[in-house]
């Protein structure tokens, strides 16, 4: 918390060196292509927040699952997985498969069975790497007395490629009681995300035992993997049910500008690299074509790139100005995104925690009603937010 803690006095460190009050800050939604066809408001700020540190000195976090007597499960993207009480005390949680650490591979994603009470069943993505390559992906398992057992890897999104970028990785249980995955492209211009023969830039729908739903879109298809939901995805890195309509949402990272937040729909396409909002690091034109027929436009766009990981819509207490709305976490922007919706449309977007405390990996609502997150670094945090 080096960088939280230097935006503050000696005398104010002092009072409270484990909280800090800080207010949100209002700003113009950012979708440079949208300009002219959408009101710039800005948002003032609807509620002043304390950042309470729950655990320091977590090694990049990445994944955060509650469980039902109020303890959280946290991914290291070294491999370790964690397992912490409301007071802040951490253990390792052994039986974790061995996982492929390097670059922006590792121990990624962390998610409950939908009666986890019951079976203590949980699922983890990851990289995963032998000689042919690296790829996402699934392991089931049970939690029993601190351990992992039962461990039994259930998907991989092939085919392995020799890199170390773009896994994808989130998780998140359907109301239709199906395991939602999202995957990357790999870090590729190439049309790895279009190609229904390729698990690479999709989003997958599995049975909790890894085995296929009869009524995916595309089963029965030839030369179609039945796995796929939707297709024609970046990397994306959020993944939430809508609390009322049951809703799959996602985002994914844009190359230089181009993030996305959507609505995922049974096939549909969403258009990367055919119709993206950003170019390449290079400068160089991806697509001269930022919508087109037969795929589906973005809900909102980041123009320039945020970078969003992780995802949550609110619907506690704690925050009743909030309540109702998505936050979305940031790593090159380093801030905590609320956007404010009315029905399917984004109608103003607020920014909290700028530059205040880091890359934030992941934010997920506890039992609660309070808005947690994970800082993305070597010496990372698991935060808890509350009203000042």
């Amino acid at each position: 918390m080096a960088a939280l803690q230097a935006m503050h006095s000696e005398r104010e460190l002092a009072r409270s060196r484990r909280q800090v009050v800080v207010w949100g800050s209002a700003f113009a939604m950012a979708a440079a292509s949208w300009c002219a066809a959408h009101a710039q408001t800005t948002m003032r700020a609807t509620q002043a927040v304390r950042v309470t540190p729950i655990v320091e000195a977590l090694q990049n976090p990445w994944g955060l699952a509650f469980l039902p007597d109020g303890r959280a499960l946290v991914t290291e993207r070294s491999g370790r997985l964690r397992l912490v009480t409301p007071r802040g005390e951490a253990a390792n949680v052994a039986g974790v498969p061995p996982v492929w650490a390097r670059g922006q591979g590792g121990l990624l994603d962390v998610c409950l069975h939908p009666s986890f009470a019951i079976n203590q069943t949980l699922f983890l993505s990851y990289a995963g790497q032998n000689a042919e390559g690296t790829a996402t992906r699934i392991a089931r398992a049970r939690l029993s007395d601190g351990r992992l057992i039962d461990v039994t890897p259930i998907f991989e999104a092939g085919p392995r490629i020799a890199n170390n970028f773009h896994f994808g990785s989130r998780l998140a249980f359907g109301r239709d009681g199906k395991l939602y995955a999202t995957t990357g492209e790999r870090f590729s211009w190439r049309d790895e995300a279009q190609n229904l023969g390729d698990l690479r830039g999709k989003i997958v729908r599995l049975n909790d035992d890894g085995s296929i739903p009869s009524d995916n879109p595309f089963v029965g298809q030839p030369n179609i993997r039945p796995e796929i939901f939707s297709y024609g995805h970046r990397n994306p890195q959020g993944l939430a049910v809508h609390p009322q309509t049951g809703a799959l949402w996602s985002h994914e990272h844009g190359p230089r500008g181009g993030d996305e937040v959507n609505i995922l729909r049974a096939g549909a396409n969403y258009g990367w690299p055919k119709a993206t909002h950003g170019i390449d690091y290079s400068g160089a034109i991806i697509s001269e074509h930022k919508s087109l027929p037969g795929m589906v436009d973005p809900l909102f766009v980041w123009v320039p790139s945020i970078a969003p990981s992780g995802m949550a819509f609110y619907t506690g207490d704690a925050m009743p100005a909030w309540r109702g709305s998505l936050f979305i976490g940031a790593l090159a922007a380093q801030l905590l995104v609320r956007l404010q919706l009315d029905g399917e449309r984004v109608v103003q977007e607020e920014r909290l925690l700028q530059r205040q405390v880091g890359r934030i990996r992941d934010v997920r609502q506890g039992p609660d009603g309070r808005l947690y997150l994970l800082t993305d670094a070597s010496d990372g945090a698991l935060l808890r937010i509350d009203p000042a």
